[in-house]
């Protein structure tokens, strides 16, 4: 088997380097247009170039997403864009639009193209017209069992890609029109309002005000809701059909979401590829994959065509944790330089997560400012440190278990 690429979301500059700091290969990212997360943070172009050269400077890939659809006023601004990043030494290109996929060929002929799931590629036949026109890699459709998977590796040559965790909207490989149609705020320019996601009841077209639920819980209606992917207990399956890049959903998610989700699947395929006859899915990867945002989680399409139990008709997103700060530095005077990201407080029961699945346990007892003024508490953003009796590394975050309301 060959050891598939971790591909991993950067919304931002913080993102991406906790995705590099725990164990994605390759990351990609978006400008502030055209990459169809026009609610992410996103770079502007001087990010992008910092952001490329930290992530080469750790021998990690960058990919730049120009997958949206653009309109013919959209295109002048398009080949702008394309040429201020033009210099910028991305590994490759991800595009959906044949215009658009001819116009980066145009101004930046040397780069690789890697061909959206928002093509929509479900079969080999596809596969092959993609290979003849020089994508150097494909996202195949979510839509797609591991059969199939397995088929279209035995007909291309080219590099195949597949999305392996995170969250998917109602119409899997992202053609849809609500959001449009409801919002006006178009999916595929990447303004998704996610409708999907609404609280919706039925109303009698006789009656109007009188609202029935639907299928109800304490929290509201979710009619178009779907479960998250997780394919993590199929690693060896994925691994074995040959592809070669597994994709991590998510440029809007927050940092735990990444932390989280890249050290379990960098861990999995490490643990995979050192001793495959041994390998299983360890109970303790999805047990943390639990505990950070997400809706329950399904295999989509993988193994057989959803079911009813694929879709999350009763709630919305759920967490047991909450990060509540990040590991700046270890001063010289032995303790531990934390930035707050949410309230800390004397007596907080702290869990430290670092890289290879390491996590350690803290009761706060005291912590001070940065020129040592004591505190019990800290709000966001405040720089306090403390002392640990353990190992840490700039970039690992600490969480707290989320109260019962």
């Amino acid at each position: 088997m060959k050891k598939p690429e971790l591909l991993a979301p950067a919304g931002n500059l913080e993102k991406l380097r906790i995705a590099i700091h725990y164990g994605a290969d390759a990351v990609y990212l978006g400008g502030k247009s055209f990459g169809l997360r026009s609610h992410a943070d996103n770079f502007t172009i001087d990010e992008l170039a910092e952001a490329v050269g930290y992530a080469h400077n750790r021998q990690v890939k960058v990919y730049l997403t120009v997958n949206a659809y653009p309109d013919n006023a959209d295109l002048p601004a398009l080949g702008a864009y394309l040429q201020e990043t033009a210099d910028i030494p991305f590994d490759a290109c991800i595009a959906a639009d044949p215009g658009v996929i001819e116009l980066i060929r145009e101004i930046t002929p040397e780069r690789a193209i890697h061909l959206s799931t928002q093509a929509n590629t479900t079969n080999w036949l596809s596969a092959l017209f993609w290979q003849k026109q020089g994508i150097r890699r494909i996202n195949l459709a979510r839509e797609m069992s591991l059969d199939g998977i397995r088929e279209v590796r035995e007909r291309v040559e080219t590099e195949l890609e597949i999305f392996v965790h995170g969250a998917m909207c109602i119409s899997y490989s992202g053609r849809c029109l609500l959001s449009g149609v409801m919002a006006g705020r178009h999916a595929n320019r990447g303004e998704c309002a996610h409708p999907c996601r609404w609280s919706y009841s039925l109303v009698e077209e006789t009656r109007p005000g009188e609202y029935f639920p639907v299928m109800e819980d304490g929290t509201g209606t979710f009619i178009f809701n779907s479960k998250d992917l997780c394919l993590l207990e199929y690693l060896p399956e994925l691994a074995g059909s040959g592809i070669d890049s597994l994709k991590i959903e998510g440029r809007m998610k927050g940092i735990h979401y990444i932390a989280s989700v890249v050290r379990v699947y960098r861990e999995a395929l490490d643990s995979l590829f050192d001793d495959p006859a041994n390998y299983r899915c360890k109970p303790e990867w999805l047990e943390e994959l639990g505990k950070i945002s997400h809706r329950g989680y399904t295999t989509g399409f993988f193994l057989a065509p959803p079911q009813d139990l694929d879709r999350e008709y009763h709630s919305r997103y759920t967490r047991s944790h909450d990060v509540v700060g990040i590991v700046e530095g270890a001063p010289a005077d032995g303790t531990t330089l934390i930035e707050a990201r949410n309230r800390l407080e004397t007596g907080d029961e702290l869990e430290f997560i670092s890289r290879g699945m390491v996590n350690n346990r803290h009761l706060l007892t005291e912590m001070t400012d940065e020129n040592g003024a004591p505190l019990k508490v800290a709000h966001p953003n405040k720089r306090v440190k403390f002392r640990v009796s353990f190992n840490t590394e700039k970039f690992d975050l600490i969480r707290r278990e989320k109260t019962q309301d």
